[in-house]
């Protein structure tokens, strides 16, 4: 009976203290609004025209400096979405971002736009990458989020078609984790399953768990995976793959979860918007070169890089739409267009390739 007694008097303390870092953590938070409420003031006093309120360059270093500081038991990965979610809060009282993102609700595209603004920005979904970057070009948003690349099945080629024609710059990334599960209606028989709805690249992320499991199914490929779930209503030999978003928003039950081959597999997403970000410390730069099809482009392209010592993280080829022999290459490095070093080299290779366009410098992925 006295170790019930003990162990009642040891939860009622640890609940008081609880309570008590609770209303804590209350106060420093309405304390940190009242700060960003200050802040969005003097910006204003200050500043004729468009206030930019939301720095990317800022965030990114606030989040490292969260992670840093962490001493757990919560993972850097969950302190920084906590405190991405304060910083989300707090910059609406100064005046909400509005966010375009690739649609409908329910891919992962939204999970990147929400991982990247918080909870807190207006997100509205748009059918078509085209059409999120006629949002942003237009003023009607902010920022837009768009795939880029994912690590199974490469890069997303309509993206980078259309920065060729755009004047809009990258202002950060995502890189999201991408979980597919596959899910079922109320109405559907599990065990006559004929038909699997999802997007082509999520079919081809799960080919393999798809061979196994459901061998003699049609894969039916549509344009989102939010569509795929939203399909399932009132069909009762059909599936489809999707996240766990989805299911949610469609009222749907994941009858298995992770099924995608590659455990690792991820997708990167970039944040376009019309202004130039400053260096934030950890820094990545995107350019679209192009130049002619020869002998040794590639390599009068690559060698400033090497003599120069910078870390080239990605080079994507892309026929251009201006000549049939031309080609467009889209470069992504480690390093910031304020470096000199940076500077320099990009004027070096500016010299060697028929145009040189730099889609942004932006702070790299903080997780």
């Amino acid at each position: 009976m006295s170790d019930t007694h003990n162990e009642r008097e040891q939860l009622l303390a640890l609940r008081d203290r609880i309570d008590e870092i609770d209303a804590t953590i209350g106060k420093l938070i309405s304390e940190r609004a009242g700060c960003a409420q200050k802040v969005a003031e003097v910006k204003s006093a200050s500043t004729e025209g468009d206030v930019l309120f939301y720095r990317p360059e800022r965030e990114a270093q606030v989040l490292r400096k969260a992670m840093e500081r962490n001493e757990g038991p919560l993972s850097d990965e969950e302190m920084a979405r906590l405190f991405r979610e304060i910083m989300s809060a707090c910059l609406a009282l100064e005046r909400p971002i509005k966010v375009a993102y690739l649609g409908p609700e329910g891919t992962f595209t939204q999970q990147a736009a929400q991982k990247h603004f918080g909870a807190s920005a207006v997100a509205m979904p748009f059918s078509a990458i085209d059409e999120v970057f006629r949002e942003v070009e237009a003023g009607a948003v902010n920022y837009g989020v768009v795939p880029v690349e994912n690590s199974t099945e490469g890069v997303v080629s309509h993206t980078l078609d259309n920065f060729m024609n755009s004047n809009l710059k990258i202002c950060g990334e995502v890189e999201l984790r991408v979980h597919h599960n596959l899910m079922v209606s109320s109405v559907t028989d599990v065990k006559s399953i004929s038909r699997i709805y999802s997007h082509g690249q999520s079919l081809a992320q799960c080919r393999k768990w798809l061979d196994a499991h459901y061998p003699k199914a049609e894969r039916i490929a549509v344009s989102s995976n939010a569509e795929a779930a939203r399909r399932l209503k009132g069909e009762w030999n059909a599936a489809a793959i999707a996240p766990e978003k989805a299911a949610e928003l469609y009222d749907l039950q994941v009858v298995s979860e992770k099924i995608e081959d590659q455990p690792d597999n991820s997708t990167r997403f970039l944040i376009i918007g019309t202004q130039a970000v400053p260096a934030s410390g950890v820094d990545k730069t995107s350019l679209l070169i192009a130049m002619r099809n020869q002998p040794g482009a590639l390599h009068n392209l690559l060698a400033p890089f090497h003599a120069h010592d910078i870390d080239l993280t990605r080079v994507e080829t892309r026929p251009s739409r201006s000549g049939v022999w031309t080609y467009v290459f889209f470069v992504d490095f480690t390093g910031h267009v304020d470096d000199p070093v940076i500077r320099a080299t990009l004027d070096e290779v500016s010299a060697r390739v028929s145009d040189l366009k730099i889609l942004g410098s932006y702070p790299k992925a903080v997780l």
